[in-house]
């Protein structure tokens, strides 16, 4: 299995991100970097909805498809993508909210409603996928 990979990228290429994340919080923090390296920064509204549609993803990731095999930012003159790969070639898919907090199932319709837009890739058999979600600068 591949180790994880981590790039950003401002529109000029690939800028690596130092760490690879194994947990949410981290995959956050190398996020939160990279927006702080931006110029202009993005509002602190959009830089708590980038974290958020991170961490959700990158959850899902390490919850529900085997882990995650990269986590890449782009920043283009009005946006932000999202794009996290993981091993499953399952889909996300909506399930019933556990309103108690035990099991989750927000995460997926909170990605798609914070997103401008959302894709799902599915990578040759074998090879996983990836989710992209572009969201507002």
């Amino acid at each position: 299995m591949h180790a994880p990979e981590t790039t950003a990228q401002r529109g000029t290429g690939p800028r690596p991100v130092p760490g690879r994340p194994g947990t949410a919080a981290q995959a956050r923090d190398l996020a939160r970097d990279f927006l702080h390296a931006l110029s202009p920064q993005p509002t602190p509204e959009t830089t708590d909805t980038v974290l958020l549609v991170v961490s959700e993803l990158v959850t899902n990731a390490l919850r529900h498809a085997g882990g995650l095999t990269s986590l890449k930012l782009y920043a283009g003159k009005g946006t932000v993508d999202v794009v996290v790969r993981d091993p499953s070639a399952t889909p996300p898919h909506e399930r019933p909210a556990d309103l108690k907090g035990a099991s989750g199932g927000f995460g997926w319709p909170l990605v798609r409603h914070l997103a401008a837009e959302v894709a799902v890739t599915l990578s040759p058999p074998g090879g996983g996928k990836s989710i992209r979600a572009t969201l507002a600068r």
